[in-house]
């Protein structure tokens, strides 16, 4: 089994973390049909709309239905 044969020193050690730290802003998008933030390739939850298509009814209209 492979053993590291200088210890690293904590410069170099973060020095190689730096580009480990994970970001989720480029997977953010605003959704073309109400502006709200939603993950890409994923239904908006707030319209219910994919790809300019509805695929579920609003919460608020769905309730509203029922009444």
């Amino acid at each position: 089994m492979p053993v590291p044969k200088k210890r690293v020193s904590r410069s170099q050690r973060d020095q190689r973390r730096a580009h480990d730290a994970l970001t989720l802003t480029a997977a953010i998008e605003s959704c073309p049909d109400c502006g709200a933030p939603k993950l890409r390739h994923r239904v908006c939850d707030a319209c219910g709309s994919y790809r300019g298509k509805k695929i579920f009814a609003d919460n608020d209209t769905a309730s509203s239905a029922d009444e």
